[in-house]
């Protein structure tokens, strides 16, 4: 079998669960690591760089949640989260600390297995469509990202440092739905102790200069219960 050279994390207490996935996954090619804590994960983590963490939120020292909130601050790796609370509001809040995706137990392994490669696809994908010149709408808003520019109607759009950041970071991964601690780490850094709704301003700003209409935003959307994503075609 040709090897798929994607190193996953696999995190779980659970040792059957751990024993079962990783089979599938490395025979589908993959390089597995696994932990069983997550203090074990969060140095695996840093030591491998995977390109992708499954994650259960129920482990006996910290939990998946505080797990997925500290890899986030550094890395915007795939993250799928493993659960066995299927109310929605656990979902969204999963979603909401920065997960891509959430499986309920008990769960098919191969369809475990074919959503990591989804994720991993996607990841690459997103890898190669990064381009320098961004257009939409047939030249109604344009990112030039070798000049630092932005265009809209054709005119030249003048963006503060971070207003350009999040538009950037939104454009670059338009599937991508960012938490507010995404953006803020991204474009504020990860040491700013500030509030988090201070994104929200710096998004309200940004659609009154690039939105034909602030208030029915097309571009700068909200993901309600999570943050933001782009819009735009």
């Amino acid at each position: 079998m040709k090897e798929n050279q994607s190193g996953i994390l696999l995190v779980d207490d659970e040792e059957k669960i751990v024993e079962v996935v990783k089979s599938y996954l490395e025979n589908s090619g993959y390089k597995v690591y696994d932990a069983f804590d997550g203090k074990t994960a969060l140095s695996l983590f840093d030591r491998v760089n995977p390109s992708l963490v499954i994650l259960d939120l129920m482990l006996p020292d910290i939990s998946g949640e505080e797990i997925c909130r500290t890899i986030r601050k550094k890395s915007r790796v795939p993250i799928i989260m493993l659960t066995a609370k299927v109310e929605e509001e656990h979902i969204l809040n999963g979603l909401g600390i920065g997960a891509d995706d959430y499986v309920t137990k008990p769960f098919s392994p191969r369809q475990l297995v074919a959503r990591a490669a989804a994720q991993l696809r996607r990841t690459e994908d997103e890898k190669a469509a990064l381009v320098n010149v961004f257009n939409f709408n047939q030249g109604e808003l344009v990112v030039d990202t070798l000049r630092h520019e932005v265009q809209k109607n054709g005119e030249p759009v003048s963006l503060t440092p971070n207003e350009y950041k999040i538009l950037l970071s939104l454009v670059k991964y338009p599937q991508k739905a960012f938490t507010r601690e995404e953006l803020i780490c991204l474009v504020l850094g990860e040491d700013y102790e500030g509030y988090d709704r201070t994104i929200d301003t710096h998004v309200k700003n940004l659609r009154q200069k690039i939105e034909p209409d602030a208030k029915n935003p097309r571009y700068i959307l909200t993901a309600y219960g999570i943050g933001y994503k782009f819009g735009g075609e």
